[in-house]
């Protein structure tokens, strides 16, 4: 039965205050912990994540395809393959407008970022195909609306800070790259962090949430260095555990997230200081994630090494790893016509399905057909997305096969 939307701050609150006698006995069985390498879920049982990002964080700030399908049917598609999770981005602009009581409504949202005479059309066909929703519906209220479809689909989500400013990432010269960057203030940084910790305990499907996705060198080439890391990201994480205890915490490293083995192997950050998971109250609550697109690499054997040598060695019980801690991978992808069959993509799926003690997690490179706008182009087709432009079913079989046979490969 799906569950009233004015129900789930109730359950929420409820779930906080004892979330183990609360949630222990019914799906997801949360809250998680970790054991070494693994994810259990409360009844103790190993779990892992097999799922794909849908964004939310674009100009717009909405999660993409409510133009062309319903959530209900963009979830059951995700649901159709197997899938368990999505990782579902935002933006710390939606926040920071709740805070100054700035209009978030669906109209409002679409004529800010498409304009009146497109913006207005785009509403028309999101609220078409979403009739629950109406032009005065908020943004964070579409994010609600998702929570409760993935809770009664039994999708676990995964909240993923993407941007401070809400625009297309990643690059050095968007101003969301470092903490201090044009757009990237650090006090609202963490004041989103810790709303939407506290706001997702309404959801029974919130199992964990990122710190900040793809830190990297600003424009004038500063930042992306361990101090400067180890200064922000912990006091981040500290807020997000103080509004809620549940959730599991993902640490994203250095250079478009594609290092971590600094932290991973408790080194010197470089001013004589070393992360040590044990020293954290909520250590059973750290997750490492790493991004990998070497989709032109063709051999196999360089992407397991570079990943190894990035963090992934903490989960092959390689003794160099003092943190260790589950790692996933929630960010890998390729173009859909032509990519399921590369070394790269074949490899990705090789390597994390043979990992020592079992697979590891990871959530695909999209599930968008195409976005509202990015970088400016309206309607834009993204061929890297599992669905085709409208949402209606998948842009190429073949390589929605291989995915299925991953999700099939990783969950069993």
């Amino acid at each position: 039965m799906k569950l009233p939307l004015f129900l789930l701050p109730i359950l929420g609150a409820l779930a906080q205050a004892n979330p183990i006698t609360s949630q222990a006995s019914s799906w997801p069985y949360a809250p998680f912990t970790t054991s070494g390498r693994d994810i259990k879920n409360s009844l103790g049982q190993t779990v892992n994540y097999a799922g794909v990002n849908w964004p939310g964080a674009a100009d717009v700030m909405i999660p993409e395809g409510l133009q062309y399908q319903s959530v209900k049917t963009i979830m059951s598609k995700i649901k159709s393959l197997g899938m368990n999770v999505i990782r579902l981005t935002y933006a710390i602009e939606m926040i920071d407008d709740i805070y100054g009581n700035v209009d978030s409504s669906l109209k409002t949202a679409f004529i800010q970022a498409l304009g009146q005479t497109n913006g207005t059309k785009v509403l028309k066909q999101v609220l078409a195909a979403n009739p629950s929703f109406t032009e005065k519906t908020t943004r964070l209220q579409v994010f609600d609306a998702i929570a409760a479809e993935a809770a009664t689909q039994n999708i676990y989500i995964h909240l993923d800070n993407h941007v401070s400013k809400g625009e297309w990432c990643c690059s050095h010269t968007d101003g969301n790259a470092w903490f201090g960057d044009t757009y990237f203030n650090v006090a609202n940084w963490k004041r989103g962090l810790a709303y939407m910790a506290s706001h997702a305990a309404s959801w029974p499907a919130f199992t964990s949430m990122s710190l900040r996705n793809e830190l990297r060198t600003t424009a004038d080439g500063t930042g992306d260095n361990w101090v400067s890391w180890y200064a922000n990201m912990i006091p981040a994480a500290d807020g997000i555990h103080k509004a809620n205890t549940s959730p599991l915490i993902f640490f994203s490293g250095l250079s478009y997230d594609t290092q971590l083995a600094t932290i991973v192997n408790g080194n010197d950050i470089g001013n004589g200081t070393h992360f040590s998971k044990s020293s954290h109250s909520y250590a059973n609550k750290i997750i490492w994630e790493l991004h990998n697109y070497q989709n032109s690499a063709t051999n196999c054997n360089d992407i397991k090494g570079s990943l190894r040598n990035q963090g992934y060695n903490a989960m092959e019980g390689d003794s160099a790893a003092v943190n260790k801690a589950p790692v996933l991978l929630t960010e890998f992808g390729f173009d859909q016509n032509t990519g399921s069959q590369s070394v790269y993509a074949q490899c990705i799926e090789d390597y994390l399905t043979t990992l020592p003690g079992g697979p590891g997690g990871w959530m695909q490179w999209v599930v968008s057909g195409s976005y509202y706008i990015r970088e400016g182009g309206e309607d834009k087709d993204e061929s890297w997305g599992l669905l085709n432009h409208d949402w209606s079913n998948w842009r190429n079989q073949t390589a929605v096969d291989y995915t299925k046979s991953f999700v099939k490969k990783t969950l069993g």
